[in-house]
């Protein structure tokens, strides 16, 4: 049975189907995964053991991992994969381990090249306004997810959704991950996830960008991971349809963003913690 807004005064969205998932419906939808693929061999193990987390904790997740970090803070700091090569291989993990899979893109080229293969393309917050890149990803018919810029208020993102409309796509949704606050700091503000949903459309809120701390380490981003669950636990109390939530084995050795990634051996907790959450927002009264 689909669920109602938890708070009577939202509008009813549709749910969004991402393969066997349903975004809006009776349970969250976590988008789970390190921030860039280190390796292949690394992919492929990190994939199977969030797999068994999220199986065990009963939570439903879409596998995500960037093919490329095209936004680092330095040019010494680490990429990736081209990207036909990076969406092949998340692809062929997503079917390894039965879960639909995202990625960000950067481009209309690579927006055309990653829906051959991803599920949800995302988006990034710094590229949010970028009209030819929302056009190639909507024509796409991927599902969309769109990050909010960090320089935009809540209720900026209709004109985006109405650019992914006049472009033919209705199944996309936003994510709230902070705004800037000053230098080399974001704040999470989460009366932004209801302004959004208020405006009738679904939102996810990303707990570990939302700790950032942008070009904090100088040459790389800092940020306050063990407050990524805090505010994943605000934020599905506050009513919003997923959590994004970027984990690796060992953050302090990550390639990217490892300061704000949650380690995979708290995982299981969280996820387990997030769904009670959710499920106590929906209860019937």
């Amino acid at each position: 049975m689909s669920l109602a807004s938890p708070d009577p005064g939202l509008p009813v969205i549709p749910e969004i189907a991402i393969g066997p998932h349903s975004l809006g419906g009776d349970e969250p939808v976590f988008f789970l995964g390190p921030c860039v693929i280190e390796s292949e061999g690394f992919l492929r193990e990190t994939a199977r053991k969030i797999k068994e987390i999220a199986d065990a904790a009963g939570a439903r997740f879409v596998f995500k991992a960037s093919y490329d970090k095209a936004n680092r803070s330095s040019a010494k700091s680490f990429r990736g994969m081209p990207c036909r090569e990076g969406c092949e291989l998340l692809a062929d993990v997503g079917r390894e381990i039965g879960v639909p899979t995202t990625t960000d893109i950067h481009s209309p080229e690579e927006a055309a090249i990653a829906g051959e293969f991803i599920d949800v393309l995302q988006i990034p917050a710094f590229l949010c306004r970028q009209t030819d890149l929302i056009e190639a990803a909507a024509k796409t018919g991927r599902v969309i997810n769109v990050k909010k810029g960090q320089f935009l208020a809540p209720w900026d993102v209709k004109n985006i959704a109405e650019k992914l409309i006049a472009f033919g796509n209705l199944n996309f949704f936003f994510t709230e991950r902070g705004v800037s606050f000053g230098y080399n700091n974001l704040v999470a503000d989460m009366r932004s996830l209801y302004w959004m949903r208020e405006l009738g459309y679904r939102v996810v809120f990303d707990a570990t960008h939302s700790v950032q701390r942008p070009g904090g380490l100088g040459d790389s981003s800092g940020g306050d991971g063990k407050l990524a669950p805090v505010l994943a636990r605000a934020a599905i109390a506050t009513g919003c349809d997923g959590i994004f939530m970027e984990t690796h084995p060992n953050p302090a050795e990550a390639l990217s963003d490892g300061p704000n990634q949650v380690p995979l051996d708290r995982l299981g907790a969280v996820l387990a913690r997030l769904r009670k959450i959710h499920a106590v927002i929906h209860e019937e009264f």
